[in-house]
C-alpha cells in the first residue's frame, strides 16, 4: 500500500469495524481505501471528524457502499488523513453503521468477498461472535497505567454485587462481561485491548458496587488506572461536562437493567409512555444538547419488533446529540418523551466539544468506550426484544 498513509494493514488482521472504530476513537479526517484481489476496483470511505460522511465501491456510493465493504474480509486498507471533498450524504452515527451492517453481514444481507464457505458449525459460531461485537479500544495510553496484573484465562476479574473501585484497560487478551439473570450466566460484551473494565462510577461513587461480572476468556495482561489522577482530572471538568460524564455512565447502567429485563419478556415501555408528552421525536434534526433540571424523561426507541426502551432520565441527565460523543440514540435512533412537569436547560455543545478536547487521552479514551457499550448494549437489548414480542404496544 501507499507508503505515504498514516494507517495501513491487513483486513484479515483488523476488520473494518475495527478500523472504523480505531478512527473514530481519534476523530481522524480523511479518505479509508480498501483492495482486495477478489474485487476489480479499489473502494473507498471518506471520513470527518471521526465519522463516515461518503463512500464508493464500483457502482454503489454513500451509506450502501459503506455497508458493503463490510463484506471484505481479504484485503488491505490504508488510511490518509486530509481534507475530504465530497458531498456528506451519510447521516448515520458511526456506531449505528457498524452495528447495522454487522448484522446484514449475519443476515446474508452483505454479500461477503473472499474464498470463504461454511459449514452449518462454521455459521453458527460466526453468528455466535456476530451477536456481541468485539470492543476494543484505541492503543493503550500509559499515562495513567500504575500497575499491571495477569489473569489466566477463565479467572474472575470482577464480581457482580462485589464493591470495587478499580479501572483496568485490556493491555493484551479477551476479557467477557456477563450477568446473573436468574439461573443462566448471559454474555453481554466481549472487549479486547484498548478497552476497559469498570466505569467512571468506580472513582466517583464510594463503596462502587459492580453492576456485572468480568472474566478473563483467555489469559489477559491488564493495567491498573490511577484512580487518583483520574479523579482529579474529574474535578476540574466544568459542572456541565462533569454532569455528562455522570449521565453517560447512569445511561449504560440503566440500559443493561432493560436489557436484561427484556432477556426475561419483561417490557417497560407502555408504562414509560404513559402520562408522557413528546420531547424530541426519532428521526428529527436536532443538534441541541438538553439537561434535565426537573422531572423526568424516557429514552425509547422504534424498531421492526417493537419500542425499545433504553433508559429513564432524572433531574441532572442530559439527552439529545453530542457531536462528539456516538452513542446511537436520539435523535436518530430513539424518541425522548417527557413528564409533564419537565424543565431543562440547554447546554452549549461547541463548548462542551472544546473542553472534551483537552482532556488526557485515558479519559477521553474512557468516555469512548462508554459510549461504544451503549451502542453495542443497545444491540443486545433490540435482539431480546425481537425474542418476546413482535408487536408496538397499543396507543393510549
Amino acid at each position: 500500500m501507499n507508503d505515504g498513509s498514516d494507517l495501513n494493514g491487513n483486513l484479515e488482521f483488523l476488520t473494518l469495524g475495527d478500523i472504523l472504530q480505531l478512527l473514530g476513537s481519534n476523530g481522524c479526517t480523511g479518505t479509508l481505501r480498501l483492495k482486495s484481489k477478489y474485487a476489480p476496483d479499489p473502494a473507498e470511505i471518506y471520513m470527518s471528524k471521526g465519522n463516515p460522511i461518503n463512500g464508493r465501491n464500483g457502482s454503489l456510493t454513500g451509506l450502501d457502499a459503506v455497508n458493503s465493504l463490510f463484506g471484505w474480509t481479504v484485503g488491505h486498507f490504508e488510511f490518509e488523513s486530509g481534507d475530504v471533498r465530497c458531498e456528506a450524504v451519510i447521516k448515520k452515527s458511526r456506531m449505528s453503521i457498524i452495528l447495522d451492517s454487522l448484522s446484514m453481514l449475519d443476515e446474508g444481507a452483505i454479500e461477503k468477498l473472499g474464498p470463504i464457505s461454511y459449514t452449518q458449525e462454521d455459521k453458527s459460531a460466526s453468528k455466535a461472535v456476530l451477536a456481541r461485537p468485539i470492543i476494543k479500544g484505541p492503543l493503550v495510553d500509559y499515562m495513567y497505567v500504575v500497575d499491571e496484573e495477569s489473569f489466566e484465562a477463565g479467572q474472575e476479574i470482577t464480581i457482580e454485587g462485589k464493591h470495587g473501585n478499580w479501572i483496568w484497560v485490556v493491555m493484551e487478551g479477551s476479557v467477557e462481561i456477563v450477568k446473573q439473570i436468574e439461573e443462566e450466566t448471559v454474555t453481554l460484551l466481549e472487549i479486547h485491548d484498548g478497552a476497559f473494565i469498570g466505569s467512571t462510577a468506580s472513582f466517583l461513587m464510594g463503596g462502587n458496587v459492580r453492576g456485572a461480572s468480568a472474566f478473563a476468556k483467555e489469559d489477559v495482561q491488564l493495567g491498573i488506572l490511577d484512580s487518583q489522577q483520574l479523579a482529579g482530572e474529574f474535578a476540574l471538568m466544568s459542572s456541565n461536562l462533569r454532569g455528562l460524564v455522570i449521565s453517560l455512565d447512569r445511561r449504560l447502567r440503566e440500559l443493561t437493567n432493560q436489557a436484561v429485563s427484556l432477556y426475561k419478556g419483561v417490557n417497560p415501555t407502555q408504562k414509560w409512555l404513559d402520562g408522557k408528552k413528546p420531547v424530541i421525536k426519532q428521526g428529527a434534526q436536532e443538534d441541541q444538547i438538553f439537561m434535565i433540571t426537573k422531572g423526568e424523561a424516557c429514552v425509547v426507541g422504534k424498531t421492526k419488533k417493537g419500542y425499545l426502551p433504553i433508559a429513564t432520565l432524572r433531574e441532572g441527565d442530559f439527552y439529545g446529540r453530542v457531536p462528539f460523543l456516538d452513542f446511537g440514540h436520539e435523535p436518530e435512533a430513539a424518541s425522548v418523551v417527557g413528564s409533564e412537569d419537565l424543565a431543562f436547560s440547554v447546554i452549549d455543545p461547541k463548548e462542551l466539544s472544546d473542553e472534551f478536547g483537552k482532556l488526557s487521552t485515558t479519559f477521553k479514551n474512557l468516555l469512548e468506550h462508554t459510549v461504544t457499550c451503549i451502542a453495542v448494549t443497545s444491540k443486545l437489548a433490540g435482539e431480546f426484544l425481537a425474542k418476546h414480542t413482535s408487536a408496538k404496544p397499543k396507543k393510549k
